[in-house]
């Protein structure tokens, strides 16, 4: 069984009050939002991020060129209608994000995608996990309309969903409860260095299970210094499963990596913590109390949980909300993304990461990942 104790200290990421989780048998109330777990006034600067990081506003899609080899020679985004929920082509899993053409000769776009599990492996199989009842690996992935009752896409018709579980909606055919989905007992392997011990945290992750990914190579339009996506990332283990050897984990592997980064992930909060129940990003909740006595203010409430399986838990689960990740790239290179989750040390509680509205930029920007603004 999953055990671990809780403690959440308040800081702030950006302008939005956020929750940075770290281990720790301390009971405390964060209520000056400056980071360091106790009372009094705060000399935060609300206005920052990670150094040279920007928001979603003034952002240049496109520098005026109309060589096919620029960004304004192709529009990016909105060709995602009509995808299937499972379609076995990655592809249509490019197309859900919003990124819509195969690269050409002299052109920009999509080189490769593949289906594959977070060692790179191809995304099939599974045999149902110790209990046998958990469906197939490729039930991780679903390109989705909508997720619950609330999320629809930041662009396009559809977004794309990679799940520990299943990556779907409860009405989809292939639902499992995110409570206790384990698809297969064969442990996965991870990208460099993961497994390994977050910031925030004591405690060494388990081995992968069940996880699920999209690996992307592509050609940078030649004017292009930065690209962006938007995700969303849903958890069964919060409140009580903190820095845990049991977590899941999400990524988003770049190669080349950014020189100015320990590895190759490029979605990671404000302390360095990858996207997890152990980063500061989680706000859709339920305001409570956890069991070692850490106050969790939620401040989105639970809203965005309805209707998508995460809503089972009568006071629990958790979502981050839509964040945005940004990062660096030399203009005509090729680099290649992983979008990858997976589940440590078991299969059981589940995690999903909604992907929408990848975009590239004529701007220059550092890497970081920000609340997008509600």
């Amino acid at each position: 069984m999953k055990r671990n104790t809780v403690f959440l200290a308040w800081a702030l990421f950006g302008s939005a009050a956020i929750a940075v989780a770290a281990c720790s048998a301390s009971p405390g109330v964060e209520d000056d939002d400056d980071g360091d777990g106790g009372r009094g006034s705060s000399d935060d600067d609300d206005g920052s991020t990670s150094a040279g990081f920007t928001d979603s506003t003034g952002t240049s899609m496109g520098s005026g060129c109309s060589d096919p080899s620029c960004i304004g020679a192709n529009p990016q985004g909105n060709c995602d209608s009509g995808l299937s929920l499972d379609s076995a082509d990655a592809m249509d899993g490019a197309k859900a994000i919003g990124i819509c053409q195969a690269s050409t000769p002299g052109g920009w776009g999509v080189i490769e995608a593949n289906w594959v599990r977070s060692d790179g492996q191809p995304l099939q199989g599974g045999d149902g996990g110790i209990f046998g009842d958990g469906g197939t690996l490729e039930g991780g992935k679903g390109i989705l309309s909508h997720f619950g009752n609330s999320i629809t896409p930041r662009e396009g018709s559809s977004l794309l969903a990679l799940s520990s579980g299943a990556a779907r909606n409860p009405a989809d055919p292939g639902f499992y409860d995110p409570g206790g989905n384990w698809k297969d007992s064969i442990p996965h392997g991870t990208p460099s260095p993961y497994p390994k011990t977050s910031p925030s945290c004591s405690t060494q992750a388990g081995e992968a299970y069940d996880s699920a990914g999209l690996r992307l190579k592509l050609q940078v339009p030649s004017d292009a210094k930065s690209f962006s996506f938007n995700l969303n990332f849903y958890t069964y283990e919060y409140p009580d499963y903190i820095c845990s050897v049991y977590n899941d984990f999400f990524v988003a592997m770049m190669d080349p990596p950014d020189s100015t980064l320990p590895d190759g992930n490029i979605s990671f909060d404000s302390q360095g913590n990858t996207i997890s129940v152990n980063a500061g990003f989680l706000q859709v909740c339920n305001e409570q109390t956890a069991s070692n006595g850490v106050y969790f203010p939620c401040p989105m409430g639970p809203g965005e949980l309805a209707g998508t399986g995460f809503d089972s838990q009568p006071n629990g689960s958790a979502a981050t909300g839509w964040l945005e990740t940004k990062a660096p790239v030399t203009p005509g290179s090729q680099v290649t993304l992983l979008f990858t989750i997976w589940d440590s040390g078991d299969g059981v509680l589940d995690s999903t990461t909604l992907i929408d509205n990848f975009k590239f930029t004529v701007d220059e920007t550092a890497t970081g990942t920000a609340p997008i603004p509600q």
